[in-house]
């Protein structure tokens, strides 16, 4: 019993930790941090650094750069951005940490599904951030950065104390952003068109319906 609940609970930080860098890293990175230096937590070896003062102390200063950019029209999907080059390998790496002293191949396997499961959460947050700024009031991007905040923080307390819930509620989350993500990408296609034919340019027309068939009396041979 105590193996299956400590195999839940590594699986529930393993793949929280991967989730949660893929929207907010340094919220992630920072969370950790500081549950494990007031000793609520007791963080697998290879991710113990993150209770280090130095690197909590980047980890906030990082945070609060992105708290302020994140609400930013424009500023946030630039971020987004440069990110994808950050958030996706972090998240591997965290993933890789989070299982503890295992074998080679286990790890290999952790980093690759935690980076997948990053890279999904990225381009969910990045995507949705980007269509959210085709609007331009900044209530929706306000609300969009504290929500994904409260997930990020909310969530992995969430992994690290009730790991059924949360695996559960991640399942949801993956369900949601597979059905999401086309979606995604097709208003952002739209998007770059409009912007496009803003400037100018011109795009091929939509394959148009195709015309009906000719009525069979219309092919009858008029005598």
């Amino acid at each position: 019993m105590e193996s299956y609940e400590a195999l839940i609970a590594t699986l529930s930080l393993t793949m929280g930790a991967a989730w949660a860098s893929g929207i907010n890293l340094y919220a992630a990175m920072a969370t950790l941090g500081w549950l494990a230096m007031n000793g609520q937590i007791d963080l697998p070896p290879d991710l113990e650094i993150l209770a280090n003062p130095l690197v909590f102390g980047a980890a906030g200063i990082m945070y609060v750069v992105e708290f302020f950019a994140d609400k930013i029209p424009g500023v946030d999907t630039a971020w987004d951005g440069l990110h994808t080059f950050v958030r996706i390998p972090a998240g591997a790496m965290l993933a890789a940490g989070a299982v503890g002293d295992v074998n080679v191949a286990m790890e290999t396997a952790a980093a690759i599904l935690g980076g997948g499961l990053a890279a999904g959460a990225h381009a969910t947050k990045a995507g949705t951030r980007a269509l959210i700024n085709t609007s331009p009031e900044p209530v929706t991007n306000w609300t969009a950065s504290l929500t994904e905040d409260a997930m990020v923080i909310g969530g992995l307390w969430t992994a690290l104390n009730h790991p059924l819930w949360f695996l559960a509620g991640l399942v949801v989350f993956i369900l949601l952003m597979i059905w999401l993500l086309p979606k995604i990408w097709a208003g952002l296609k739209a998007v770059f068109r409009a912007i496009g034919r803003f400037f100018g340019r011109e795009y091929p027309e939509e394959d148009e319906a195709k015309a009906p068939e000719t009525s069979p009396s219309t092919n009858q041979t008029q005598s």
